[in-house]
C-alpha cells in the first residue's frame, strides 16, 4: 500500500522500519509520559506484538525519512485498535497525522472490521482533535494496561456488534 500526497508517502512497514517506528514513539511518548512495560515491548518487536497476530503498521515518508508512524493493533474479536501513532515535531502541521490515520482506516475496512478504537489521554489536545475529524468518538473507557489512558473513542465503520 502506498499513498502520495505533497512528498508524503504512506508505506507499509517493513524490518527496516523498526529504528524509526521505535524512536518516534519514544519521542513522543517520554516527552509527555513515562515509557510503560508494553510500550517497550510493542517497540522492541512489532513484528511479535502488531504484526504476527494480524495488525499493520503504516510509515510516512518524506524524502525516503521516516517522519511518521501508526500501528492498528487487532483485537481478539476481529476489530482494531489504532495505537503507536506519533509524527516527527519537525514534520508536524503536514497533514502527516490526518494521512496516515485515514490509512489506517482504511485498512481496517479492508480487513473487515466493525470499528477501531484508540486509547489516548486529555492532555492531548491536538491529537484528540484529529481523531475527532476522522470521525472518532468519545466513549466509556475501559480497563487498560496503560497508565496514563484517560479516554477512549471509537469509529464505528459497519453494522452495530
Amino acid at each position: 500500500m502506498t499513498t502520495r500526497s505533497d512528498a508524503i508517502t504512506i508505506v507499509a512497514y517493513h524490518p527496516g522500519h523498526q529504528a524509526a517506528f521505535q524512536a518516534l514513539n519514544k519521542e513522543w511518548i517520554t516527552r509527555y509520559f513515562t515509557l510503560e512495560d508494553l510500550d517497550r515491548r510493542m517497540l522492541e518487536d512489532p513484528q511479535g506484538y502488531i504484526l504476527a497476530p494480524g495488525g499493520f503498521i503504516f510509515m510516512a515518508e518524506q524524502q525516503g525519512e521516516a517522519v511518521g508512524t501508526a500501528a492498528l493493533i487487532r483485537e481478539p474479536d476481529g476489530n482494531f485498535e489504532l495505537a503507536k501513532m506519533a509524527v516527527s515535531p519537525k514534520a508536524q502541521g503536514l497533514g502527516i497525522g490526518f494521512l496516515l490515520g485515514q490509512a489506517a482506516i482504511a485498512q481496517a475496512r479492508e480487513a473487515g472490521a466493525r470499528h477501531v478504537e484508540l486509547l489516548s489521554n486529555r492532555i492531548l489536545t491536538p491529537a484528540l482533535s484529529l481523531y475527532r475529524k476522522l470521525g472518532f468518538a468519545e466513549a466509556p473507557l475501559l480497563p487498560s494496561e496503560y497508565q496514563r489512558a484517560d479516554i477512549r473513542m471509537v469509529l464505528t465503520l459497519g453494522p452495530a456488534e
